[in-house]
């Protein structure tokens, strides 16, 4: 839940006085986040005492601190940097505002995402994972890495995997599925051809398709409209102005929750090999804890 979210959701539990300093701010925020503290008790028809107070009983701890997160909610933020930030801002308020931009985002999402599409997406991983299906990911760029990520916990689970980055190579690899296996695709924007190209092929080879991406993208439209696996992946970025980041995060959490939720389907005989991986990459560490 966004700032402007949350302080409309607690609206009706404020004192009046402090209804009208909410008001003021959602009618407009950008405003609210440059006036003095002398001209926002002018306009709510208030003292500046409940200024702070409304602030504290939304949950900051005054209206420097307000004022300092609502910025990084409304502003536009530098572009192909970060949505959330300034041109001057020191290293204090950069911490603040990527965390909170982040955590927003994991929020927001932690309750709109659909438990039923994850629930299909784990049913199809665990089941290719026991018959010994292939299980592949895609991804180009920054999406590639998160692919590689997915990999390399599926791998240690005994899964037979892989992950594609090059277009040629996913078009050949998608290819070569068939019925049981999987196919996870995973987009920023949702537009790169090659990846609309070797989820459609490896729609039609029979595998599951399962899609990480913006919902209302051509990859998602794809999957929608072929019956396949969208796992949406919603957030405040614009891919076109904005480096990927929350998006990047979201994508990593998505395949926590995916390696999670098959590792706990393959049940204990998993363990005791996940218990020899740590065991035997011991011996690759430097020093050893006492």
């Amino acid at each position: 839940m966004s700032m402007l979210e949350r302080v409309k959701a607690s609206m009706p539990a404020l004192p009046p006085a402090e209804q009208r300093v909410a008001r003021l701010l959602l009618a407009d925020p950008r405003s609210f986040a440059t006036l003095p503290i002398t001209e926002l008790a002018a306009r709510s028809h208030v003292s500046k005492p409940t200024v702070v107070r409304f602030c504290r009983s939304v949950g900051y701890d005054g209206l420097a601190d307000f004022k300092l997160k609502l910025a990084g909610t409304v502003n536009e933020g530098v572009p192909f940097v970060h949505r959330a930030v300034d041109e001057d801002d020191k290293p204090a308020d950069l911490i603040v505002k990527v965390i909170d931009n982040a955590v927003a985002a994991m929020l927001k999402y932690r309750n709109n995402a659909a438990g039923h599409a994850f629930e299909q997406a784990i049913e199809a991983l665990t089941k290719a994972g026991r018959e010994h299906k292939r299980i592949e990911f895609y991804g180009v760029g920054n999406s590639g890495i998160v692919a590689q990520d997915a990999q390399l916990k599926f791998f240690r689970m005994g899964a037979n995997t892989i992950a594609c980055s090059d277009g040629h190579v996913q078009v050949m690899s998608a290819t070569m599925l068939g019925p049981g296996d999987c196919a996870v695709v995973i987009s920023n924007s949702g537009r790169s051809r090659d990846l609309i190209d070797a989820a459609d092929i490896a729609r039609r080879k029979g595998a599951t398709v399962i899609v990480i991406t913006a919902s209302g993208s051509p990859l998602a439209t794809l999957a929608q409209s072929a019956h396949q696996i969208l796992l949406a992946a919603d957030h405040p970025e614009d891919y076109e102005r904005y480096s990927p980041m929350v998006s990047r995060l979201l994508h990593l959490t998505i395949v926590d929750i995916l390696t999670t939720g098959v590792a706990l389907r393959l049940g204990p005989a998993l363990r005791p090999m996940l218990q020899d991986i740590k065991r035997n990459l011991r011996a690759k560490r430097y020093t050893l804890p006492q």
